[in-house]
């Protein structure tokens, strides 16, 4: 069975490196889906994420998620990169890439994976505001445990 990259790293990534690392000398790929999260700004208000996680725990979950992804989906290939620290809006917060035969089993492969990271994953999120004040901590969505669910 082909294993997930995966990484989990305080510096940012470079998709097009990322995604040639997947493909370079492989005639057997037939779809490349790349999704790239980025820090948003709150409508102005945030000044940075503050991005916790627990060592260790979060690449053994992340690459748990992973191999379910390239079993259900057939992948050929699969790269999960998280970042932890302090991240600016405008940021990159997480990179996830599938490869495989065909574009449909490339697309759910990536959307599995992002929603069982968004709900799996040990990560906490901190928020900073522009204005000085102290953030809280993001809470999990109903919605992200359901975009999850829906893959059961």
């Amino acid at each position: 069975m082909t294993m997930p990259t995966v990484r989990v790293q305080s510096q940012d990534f470079d998709l097009s490196a990322e995604s040639r690392a997947l493909t370079e000398g492989r005639a057997d790929i037939g779809a490349v889906v790349s999704f790239v999260g980025l820090c948003r700004d709150e409508a102005g208000t945030l000044s940075a994420l503050e991005l916790e996680h627990y060592p260790g725990m979060a690449e053994a979950e992340i690459r748990r998620i992973g191999e379910m992804a390239i079993t259900r989906f057939n992948l050929i290939g699969l790269t999960a990169i998280h970042r932890f620290g302090r991240i600016a809006p405008g940021e990159q917060i997480v990179l996830v890439i599938a490869t495989a035969p065909h574009r449909q089993a490339a697309f759910d492969g990536a959307s599995f994976m992002m929603d069982y990271l968004k709900t799996s994953a040990p990560f906490w999120k901190k928020e900073h505001r522009k204005d000085g004040t102290a953030g809280d901590w993001v809470s999990a969505k109903d919605a992200d445990d359901r975009a999850r669910d829906k893959w059961r």
